[in-house]
């Protein structure tokens, strides 16, 4: 199992000063954030994209290359990845109506990240509890 994974923090979110719902504080990882469950993993995604978003980080290729820098990753790689595998174009532009975009997208950055599928009832509850949040 992935590192990621084991931490319920499919898209491997650094310790940083922001905090989460559900984040493990403190997180027994020295590196990475941990969640008490997936859901609460996949919404801190969501709540980072949609901060994103309203930066201007609006499509596939402004947030990956802010999410994964070429400084740590293949960034092209992982922005063709996240393309192929969610169906959204690296240039479509991401609303806060873009609901069902994001879910596929974070599913897609959750497989780049731990090498496997991402199980869509755990994304979509993620999307769920920040879409609570957000209202």
């Amino acid at each position: 199992m992935s590192r990621g994974l084991r931490n319920c923090n499919p898209g491997n979110i650094r310790i940083n000063g922001d905090k989460f719902q559900g984040e493990i504080i403190p997180s027994k990882d020295k590196s990475f954030k941990q969640f008490t469950s997936m859901a609460y993993g996949y919404r801190a995604m969501f709540a980072v994209l949609d901060t994103y978003r309203k930066k201007g980080l609006n499509t596939i290729e402004k947030v990956i290359r802010s999410w994964a820098p070429p400084s740590e990753n293949n960034t092209q790689n992982y922005i063709d990845s996240v393309v192929k595998w969610s169906g959204v174009s690296k240039d479509s532009i991401l609303t806060e109506h873009s609901g069902a975009n994001y879910i596929k997208i974070v599913a897609a950055m959750s497989r780049m990240e731990n090498g496997v599928e991402a199980i869509m009832g755990d994304v979509i509850a993620g999307f769920d509890l920040q879409n609570r949040i957000m209202r």
